[in-house]
């Protein structure tokens, strides 16, 4: 505990010094290297909402990338018989089923887990297949509270396992194209980005507490959360909007394109200051369980000036920007701005009308938006299937550690949300970034774990 007090202390911990990529290998180590002809065995935890892309994804390139999805794990059963259907139809073999993850992680075969649990379960859960010697995918955000995400970074170092976030923009190539263009100085210098997740959300009501699923091991699900009485209300993807098990929308969609705006500021240091404000509009209190915003306002400042916008709209409204964007990003530089919306992109000069550059199918005849057909998805775990098998973490389109970074952008803003305050931060030297003379927002980086599910100090 000694070490979580100084990380309190101190506040947000930097990443510097820990290499990414790189690593030498010990002999033992370097023969557990998969050749691209061994067979790479797959097991997916949390196969309800996610986890089915998870499947889809493996079951797509179980022949060109030898994979086989041997286990299927979920801590509620009723899903095993649907879900292993699903895998047979694709071609696949049954698989195995198994609702406690410590069978998963035991056997020996298993090569890789990919998880698509609540966010709560995200740090412990890829910490205990690191320890066991599993490579990971973990789905956004790449963890639940900041001070977990450092863990996160040291299991993986420690192991020497690769563990890829699930920011699939990372894998798309008309994103990338656009990033490389912005980093390029398409636009001038780049001095504000501004993210969008707009999506309206009715409300799902309220419930009073009441008796767990027979199918559900409802202990199991809880896991690192306090423990309450079941809810439906709380469980099964409204656990979304609960802040012991979820991080609203803001944590929800909102990582993806708060990837996207760091990524295009090419910042790989932590703002200096956030300001987040909102609440929850258009929804009557007592009639719906939810606690996170459904409206929220967020502002970054980098030491260097850079702003990071983010709008979170959970009800009606407009869409934004030339692409009627409603979940994408938007860049502004000295010499115009740039629009990222999906897999398109466009680039404007200054003040002009007409983009002068973008996605291919933006800068066609007549400047007609056209759709772009791709599997984002599948790009971003073949990308981490060659990872597992190159044995190279810098070969991951978002390593832990970019994972990380990007995660800690809408946790910041939810922490000043809750405290009602602007967050002051060192910024810069990530080995002494901190939140400056706010004991008790720096005491929301981490949380009180419920045991035995514990997110070690020693990984």
């Amino acid at each position: 505990m000694e070490k979580r007090r100084d990380f309190i202390k101190k506040g947000i911990m930097g990443t510097a010094g820990i290499a990414i990529g790189g690593m030498g290998f010990s002999t033992k180590s370097y023969a557990s290297i998969l050749g691209a002809n061994d067979r790479m065995n797959i097991a997916v935890v949390g196969i309800r909402g996610r986890g089915v892309s998870h499947i889809e994804a493996y079951c797509k390139i179980k022949d060109s990338h030898n994979v086989r999805l041997k286990t299927l794990c979920d801590t509620d059963e009723q899903f095993f018989a649907p879900r292993s259907k699903m895998v047979v139809d694709k071609g696949g073999s049954k698989p195995l089923t198994e609702w406690d993850m410590h069978k998963v992680l035991d056997d020996k075969e298993i090569d890789a887990v990919s998880f698509a649990t609540p966010n709560h379960w995200h740090a412990l859960g890829t910490i205990w297949a690191c320890q066991a010697g599993k490579h990971v995918y973990v789905e956004k955000p790449a963890m639940h509270d900041i001070w977990e995400g450092k863990k996160m970074i040291e299991a993986s170092r420690k192991y020497n396992k690769r563990v890829q976030v699930g920011f699939q923009n990372r894998s798309i190539t008309n994103v990338m194209e656009a990033i490389k263009f912005l980093h390029d100085g398409g636009i001038g210098k780049v001095y504000m980005a501004r993210g969008l997740c707009i999506k309206p959300r009715d409300s799902f009501g309220i419930a009073k507490d009441s008796t767990p699923p027979a199918t559900l091991h409802y202990d199991r699900w809880l896991g690192p959360a306090p423990y309450r009485p079941y809810n439906e209300k709380r469980s099964h993807y409204n656990w979304h909007w609960f802040w012991d098990t979820g991080n609203g929308d803001t944590g929800n969609q909102g990582p993806h394109q708060f990837d996207v705006a760091r990524w295009g500021l090419n910042k790989n240091e932590h703002p200096i200051s956030v300001y987040s404000a909102g609440g929850i509009y258009g929804i009557n209190p007592d009639e719906c369980a939810q606690e996170t915003p459904n409206t929220q306002s967020s502002l970054f400042k980098y030491k260097d000036g850079t702003m990071l916008e983010f709008e979170t709209r959970g009800r009606y409204s407009n869409d934004e920007s030339s692409l009627d964007t409603r979940i994408g990003n938007i860049f502004y530089g000295t010499d115009g701005y740039l629009e990222i919306n999906g897999e398109t992109w466009k680039a404007f000069r200054k003040q002009e009308k007409v983009p002068f550059a973008g996605s291919k199918a933006v800068t066609a005849e007549k400047n007609e938006d056209v759709s772009h057909t791709g599997s984002t998805d599948t790009e971003h775990f073949i990308n981490f299937i060659d990872a597992v098998r190159s044995g190279k973490s810098d070969s991951l389109h978002c390593d832990i550690n970019e994972g990380f970074m990007s995660t800690v952008l809408p946790l910041l803003a939810n922490i000043s949300y809750r405290r009602q305050c602007e967050l002051k931060l060192t910024g810069g030297d990530l080995e002494k970034e901190s939140i400056i003379n706010n004991p008790e927002a720096s005491a929301m980086l981490t949380r009180q774990y419920r045991s035995p599910y514990v997110v070690p100090d020693q990984v």
